[in-house]
């Protein structure tokens, strides 16, 4: 059986955790790979370390997914791999959690920009692997 040949991965919400390890993995089987968070100066390690470009965007607003999503087009090609792990984050005991902490998850999942079928033309046109 042959698997698609993806060539460019983009993970939206990236961090140290998932993020982190998706974005390895991808760059070890020869990925190019474009990482967007909103904080992008925690993202320098990991850049280094796999070759990924870093992208500044709150996912939680529509216009900035638009103009990531043509700014990776443009500085990198058309992202057949998109991975969405964005997420209002607090830190805490998880099976504790508190009203204001439910809240902000939320609020990150449901105000997600990040949808990339109405939101990022490009993709619509991307080649799917065969």
């Amino acid at each position: 059986m042959e698997h698609p040949k993806y060539t460019i991965a983009l993970i939206v919400g990236a961090g140290e955790g998932l993020s982190a390890s998706l974005a390895r993995l991808f760059a070890a089987k020869g990925l190019r790979v474009a990482l967007a968070a909103r904080n992008i100066e925690k993202l320098g390690a990991l850049c280094a370390e796999t070759g990924a470009r870093a992208f500044a965007c709150n996912a939680t607003e529509p216009e900035e997914v638009e103009r990531l999503f043509g700014l990776v087009e443009r500085e990198i090609g058309t992202p057949n791999v998109v991975v969405y792990n964005a997420s209002g984050r607090t830190r805490g005991r998880f099976l504790e959690p508190s009203a204001p902490m439910a809240a902000s998850w939320w609020r990150a999942r449901r105000r997600s920009g990040c949808c990339p079928r109405s939101t990022a033309p490009s993709c619509s046109r991307a080649p799917r692997p065969a």
